[in-house]
C-alpha cells in the first residue's frame, strides 16, 4: 500500500503536476485504508463517486493547491445525493438535493469527497459515542474515546485516512476531537464560514471548521471554506484574508493571556506541565505572556446547558416523521405518530437535551433562565473584549486532559458537559479558536493547546500555532516513534 496520505498538501501537488500520481492514487489509497482500519470514522463512503471524479481530473489542468486532494466530510454537513444521517436513525435514509455552501465551494476547488465521516447523534456530545451507527476508536489507543462531536473528522485525519476533513464546532467540537487525536482543529469567528446546508444543533454557536495535519493545511482550507453567503445572513460580509499569509512570521512582542480559569485544579498535571513548557517557549522567543482573571468564564457549562439545549430543542422539533425522516409503523393517530417516530429514532442523548431544552423555553422559564443567559453571555463576550484590548492571544490547554477510557462517560449526563469546561466560552463569544498539538502523555495520548484570537484574527492564530508546531517538531503519526 502507497502513503501519499502521510505527505503534506504541498508535496502532494508537486507529484500531481509532475504527473508521478494521480488523483485516483489518493483516493485508492484512502479506500484501502479506510476498508483496513476499524475505527469507525465513516458512516458512509462516496466510493464510485470519488473514483469517478478522480479519473475526470486527470484531463484537467492543475489550478489550485487542493486540486485532486481527499476530504472528508462531517454527516451533519449535507451533501448532494449522498445519505446525510447526523448520526441519527432519524436521519437513516436521507439524501439530500442540494450541497452545503462549504461543499460546493470545495468542489468547486476540485477537491474530492471520500465520505461523511461519524460524529456524536446530531453533534450533541463529546466522546463519539452517541451515534447510531456505533462508536468512534481513538487511532491513538482503540480502548479510548476520539472526542466529539466530530470524531470521525478528526480521527480519519490523525490515522491518514484522508488529508483533510470539515467539522462543526457547536462547543468545542472541533478543537476537542483534534487535540484528543492529535491533529490541528480551528473553530472560526462566528460567521466567518456559512452555516447554509448544516444540520442545526444551537443556530447562534455552531460553526463549520476545518481539521488537519498541520497549520498550513489548515489555513489553506479556511481560504476555500470562508465568505459571506447569500443563504446564510448570519455570514459576515468581511473581507476574507490570506489565512497563510502571517505563518512563518516571529512572534516577538506578542502579548499573550494565561488565564488561571485555565490552570485550575480540575485540568489534569500533565496536561498543565506541557502547556506551561509551551509558556516558556515562547517567553524565550520574545512573547510576553501574563496570568490573568476573566469574569463569568465559570458560568460556561449552565450557560451552553441553557442557550444550546433550548436552541437544540427548537431546532430538532422539525423532525416529527412526516415531512422527511423516520416514520413509525407504531400509531393510531396524529399524537402517537410523532410521540412514536421520535421517541424510536432519537438515542438517548438527543432525547435528553430535547427535554431540558423544551424546559428551558417552556412559558415563564423562557424568562427565567433563556433570558437570564442569554445577559450573562452578553457579559462574557465584554469580558473577551476587554482582554484583547490589551493582549494579542488568549492560551491554555483545550481540553482538561487526555483522551479517557470508552464508556467512562456515556450514561452520564453531566460529566460530558465538562469535557467542553474550556472551549465553550469561544462559542458563546463567536470568537475564533484552535487547537494544535502540543506534546504527549506518558502514556502516548496526545495533548491539545488551546488558541484564542479576537474577532476575525484567524491569520494571526495560524501565525502562532505555525511557530508552535515549528519548534516542537512532533511526530504526530499514531503508533510512531516519540
Amino acid at each position: 500500500m502507497t502513503n501519499y496520505l502521510e505527505k503534506n498538501v504541498t508535496e502532494i501537488n508537486k507529484l500531481l503536476r509532475e504527473g508521478t500520481i494521480k488523483p485516483l492514487d489518493l483516493v485508492n489509497e484512502a479506500f484501502e485504508k479506510i476498508e483496513k482500519e476499524d475505527l469507525g470514522a465513516f458512516i458512509t463512503l462516496n466510493k464510485e463517486n470519488a473514483i469517478k471524479k478522480a479519473k475526470e481530473l486527470e484531463n484537467k489542468e492543475i489550478d489550485n493547491i487542493l486540486f485532486g486532494i481527499p476530504i472528508a466530510i462531517k454527516d451533519n454537513i449535507v451533501t448532494k445525493d449522498l445519505r446525510t444521517t447526523a448520526a441519527s436513525h432519524m436521519l437513516d435514509d436521507f439524501v439530500p438535493i442540494y450541497d452545503a455552501t462549504v461543499v460546493k465551494k470545495i468542489k468547486e476547488k476540485n477537491m474530492i469527497i471520500i465520505g461523511k465521516t461519524n460524529m456524536d447523534e446530531f453533534a450533541m456530545g463529546s466522546t463519539g459515542e452517541t451515534s447510531y451507527y456505533g462508536e468512534t476508536k481513538n487511532p491513538w489507543d482503540n480502548t479510548k474515546v476520539p472526542g466529539g462531536s466530530s470524531s470521525g473528522s478528526a480521527a480519519s485525519v490523525s490515522k491518514r485516512l484522508t488529508m483533510l476533513s470539515l467539522g462543526t464546532d457547536t462547543g468545542g467540537s472541533i478543537r476537542q476531537p483534534s487535540s484528543f487525536c492529535g491533529t490541528v482543529g480551528l473553530k472560526p469567528t462566528y460567521g466567518r464560514v456559512s452555516r447554509y446546508g448544516i444540520i442545526s444543533f444551537a443556530s447562534s454557536l455552531d460553526q463549520v471548521g476545518p481539521i488537519t495535519k498541520n497549520v498550513y493545511e489548515n489555513a489553506l482550507l479556511l481560504n476555500v471554506i470562508a465568505g459571506s453567503d447569500d443563504m446564510d445572513y448570519t455570514t459576515s460580509d468581511k473581507e476574507v484574508d490570506d489565512y497563510t499569509s502571517l505563518i512563518g512570521k516571529d512572534i516577538k512582542n506578542l502579548k499573550i493571556a494565561l488565564p488561571n480559569y485555565y490552570m485550575s485544579d480540575v485540568i489534569n498535571e500533565e496536561v498543565k506541565e506541557n502547556v506551561l513548557k509551551i509558556t516558556k517557549l515562547l517567553e524565550e522567543n520574545g512573547a510576553i505572556i501574563e496570568k490573568i482573571d476573566i469574569p463569568y468564564l465559570e458560568y460556561a457549562i449552565p450557560l451552553y446547558q441553557t442557550i444550546a439545549l433550548g436552541e437544540a430543542s427548537s431546532n430538532l422539533a422539525r423532525y416529527d416523521g412526516i415531512r422527511y425522516g423516520y416514520l413509525s409503523k407504531n400509531y393510531s393517530d396524529i399524537d402517537s405518530l410523532y410521540k412514536n417516530s421520535r421517541s424510536e429514532a432519537f438515542g438517548n442523548e438527543v432525547k435528553r437535551r430535547i427535554m431540558i431544552g423544551s424546559y428551558v423555553l417552556s412559558g415563564k422559564n423562557a424568562h427565567i433562565y433563556y433570558e437570564k443567559a442569554l445577559k450573562v453571555r452578553n457579559a462574557m463576550k465584554k469580558s473577551f473584549e476587554k482582554v484583547f484590548e490589551k493582549y494579542d492571544f488568549i492560551i491554555g490547554p483545550t481540553n482538561t486532559s487526555y483522551a479517557y477510557d470508552l464508556g467512562t462517560k456515556k450514561d452520564d449526563a453531566l460529566k460530558s458537559f465538562y469535557d467542553d469546561l474550556l472551549t465553550i466560552p469561544v462559542n458563546m463569544a463567536g470568537l475564533p479558536a484552535m487547537s494544535i498539538p502540543i506534546g504527549f502523555s506518558k502514556s502516548n495520548l496526545p495533548i491539545g493547546m488551546h488558541i484564542i484570537a479576537p474577532w476575525f484574527e484567524e491569520k494571526n492564530i495560524y501565525r502562532l500555532g505555525s511557530f508552535i508546531e515549528d519548534k516542537l517538531n512532533l511526530d504526530l503519526n499514531p503508533g510512531g516513534e516519540k
